[in-house]
């Protein structure tokens, strides 16, 4: 468990940074770990992933680095495992320290409380499905013409009831009806949907969908061949574009970051990329010019609940982060696809369920693009120009997620601005319906023969652990509003902001009508020239919430979704907005438990979340693959800098960018008409 060198033994962990992601010596160490402690028992791994480090312990290491001092001991090295005893059935979590290979804990997970699903076990019910006597006999009165033949995607079960303690899946069918590798066979769903449990993989029972506005169902009938609706190029049946020329986004110099590992230095930015099961891409312990901006950002949760009410729909409340996890849905990216120009690929690893290693490779891409022009300014007495224009670093991971795709893409800019940008797109989530006759419904709609999407939203929860010149901050909120109507303001023009501080922990809403802008401060920092503390600005993006009501099982397990601003004070293992078990939850455990405890948030340490989403009611040209929907969030400096930051990037020119002139039409041509 540890290596040599000169004589001396180390760790396995010794050459790691505290924020490094996982690596494969240490997947295996936690399974030699378990191994050891469950002598003779078998065990199937669920997870053995990196446990954030103390942030106490992480802090001194950390600011040592940034002022140049020698470095205090490391933080320890901690990795956690989900994993299920399969002499007892019982579900467990065991805690390590890598450093020493010792067991700080394991626990027996409360009953009926279910660890996310892994990439096996998707596999695995995906199989036993198909080969089980009930759903081939289902199949079989379908009647299927020759060369076509049935798949079905496993679902997370969701919930409808608290006293439900096995460990579901759903699995909805589709016919395959090309033989392409990528079939849209969500154009085709199937009206009956088996039920499986997950560690006896015995059939609970088959669900039979309902094919109209009502819940009526009926017996699996022979299928009606339908006109499938593809997106693949060769399956289109008509010619592509001709007259698209290439774009080809070059950097003959060479990129403007370097790197140490997984550390990035680019322009006044020093930030580390970290990478973990659950999350994916994080970034660790962001700084600017050497001065703290922020000690994590990463994306907490999401959530997607559906809003058709017919049974079994009603289950349908998918938590991406949760229940599965992006990293391990992580895509691998693709040279001259998936980003353009000069490009920094970054791996992972994850578990498989006998405890070894697998390379998740190319998850995340980093790149420079250009977005326009930063600032610019024309003297209109002399005619002198300044423009500068501006160049981003971003860090993109793409999720799938079965028939969605989330791309996440966090862009740093020269003006010392961070944003989210979080794109939507990939395949509606189809049922089975009967609209030969022009028949609709209220929560969805038509985009095919025989299939409909129903509404639903995609709730996001964006984690910010701020460090705004140091660790201890205050959230605070500031509004527009006008002068009072008085002797000061006689024409009435006048307005001012009003700020409200968020004292201990709690919620906010925000308020476009007063434009509400929240913003986080250091209280024991003065801006010299605006006499007020430092500060970031959250420029939210307004959403609406959660839209089913309080008393009902999916608001509950999702109850950060209802609230657009949650302040929490800082504790270690608080990463979750919807806790740290979602799957099959009957009620949430995370933000909105933890608020609860009214802690003082005013110069704390504290933790923004920021609630946000599209409410997506489909549209017919959202099929048969959908056109990204894009939503950002922002954070901008607020009194961070005395002046623009951005003032010390060169002058844009043409002999720097080498843009070229289109050529003018032939003299002959732009002869006037007599």
């Amino acid at each position: 468990m540890s290596l040599s060198s000169q004589g001396r033994t180390l760790p396995l962990t010794a050459n790691l940074h505290p924020f490094d992601p996982l690596t494969p010596q240490e997947i295996r160490l936690g399974h030699r770990i378990l191994k050891s402690a469950f002598p003779g028992v078998g065990l199937r791994i669920n997870r053995i992933d990196l446990q954030e480090p103390l942030k106490t312990e992480v802090i001194p290491y950390i600011e040592a680095e940034r002022l140049g001092k020698p470095l205090p001991r490391k933080p320890t090295r901690l990795i956690y495992s989900y994993f299920h005893r399969l002499d007892t059935g019982a579900c467990c979590k065991a805690l390590f320290n890598a450093d020493n290979a010792s067991i700080i804990y394991v626990k027996e997970l409360p009953l009926g409380v279910q660890p996310p699903i892994d990439v096996d076990e998707i596999t695995a019910i995906e199989e036993l499905c198909m080969k089980h006597p009930a759903v081939l006999a289902e199949i079989e009165k379908l009647q299927l013409p020759e060369g076509v033949r049935v798949c079905n995607d496993p679902w997370m079960y969701g919930s409808d009831s608290p006293d439900e303690t096995r460990r579901l899946f759903q699995c909805f069918m589709y016919v395959v009806a090309v033989d392409h590798p990528q079939n849209n066979h969500y154009s085709t769903p199937l009206k009956f949907s088996p039920v499986f449990h997950g560690h006896t993989h015995e059939l609970v029972r088959m669900d039979y969908l309902p094919g109209g506005a009502d819940t009526q169902t009926t017996e699996t009938q022979p299928w009606k061949p339908v006109e499938t609706i593809q997106y693949a190029h060769d399956l289109l049946g008509g010619e592509l574009r001709t007259d698209l020329k290439p774009y080809i986004v070059q950097q003959p110099e060479g990129p403007s970051f370097s790197l140490d590992g997984n550390q990035v230095s680019w322009q006044k930015w020093r930030f580390r990329v970290g990478f973990n099961n659950r999350e994916g891409l994080v970034l660790h312990n962001l700084t600017y010019d050497n001065r703290n901006v922020l000690y994590r950002l990463s994306m907490s949760e999401m959530t997607v609940p559906y809003g058709d009410p017919r049974a079994p729909y009603h289950r349908k409340q998918a938590f991406d982060v949760g229940d599965v996890g992006f990293g391990l849905n992580a895509n691998q990216l693709t040279l001259g696809c998936d980003c353009l120009g000069h490009i920094k690929y970054f791996d992972g690893y994850r578990s498989d369920s006998k405890g070894q290693p697998v390379l998740l490779k190319n998850v995340i891409c980093m790149h420079e693009q250009d977005n326009g022009i930063q600032h610019k300014h024309t003297n209109y007495r002399s005619g002198a120009a300044t423009v500068v224009r501006n160049r981003q670093l971003v860090l993109q991971m793409i999720c799938t997620v079965a028939n969605y795709e989330y791309i996440f893409a966090y862009i740093l800019d020269q003006a010392a601005n961070i944003e989210l940008e979080v794109r939507a797109t990939g395949i509606l989530s189809t049922v089975p319906f009967d609209n030969e006759n022009g028949e609709t419904v209220k929560w969805g709609t038509n985009v095919g023969p025989g299939v409909m999407a129903p509404y639903h939203q995609h709730m996001f929860s964006l984690r910010i652990d701020p460090a705004i010149d140091g660790f201890n901050n205050t959230v605070y909120y500031q509004e527009s509003v006008p002068l009072p109507e008085d002797h000061s303001n006689p024409y009435l023009v006048g307005y001012t902001t009003e700020e409200t501080v968020i004292k201990e922990s709690g919620t906010a809403e925000t308020d476009i009508q007063r434009h509400r802008v929240f913003k986080i401060r250091n209280d024991n920092i003065i801006n010299p020239i605006t006499y007020k503390p430092v500060a970031y600005k959250l420029m939210a993006a307004p959403s609406q919430m959660i839209i089913m009501p309080k008393h009902a099982m999916g608001y509950q397990r999702a109850e950060f979704a209802s609230k657009p601003i949650w302040v929490t004070k800082y504790q270690d293992e608080e990463l979750y907005a919807a806790g740290e078990f979602t799957n099959q939850s009957k009620r949430a455990e995370g933000v909105e438990t933890w608020v609860k405890r009214k802690d003082n948030t005013e110069n704390e340490d504290v933790v923004l979340w920021h609630t946000f989403g599209l409410t997506h009611n489909p549209r017919v040209e959202d099929f048969p693959v959908m056109p990204m929907e894009r939503i950002s969030v922002m954070l901008k400096p607020d009194g961070f800098f005395t002046k623009n930051p951005a003032l010390d990037v060169p002058q844009s020119s043409q002999s720097f960018n080498k843009s070229t002139l289109h050529p003018e039409p032939c003299c002959s041509s732009m002869k006037p008409k007599m």
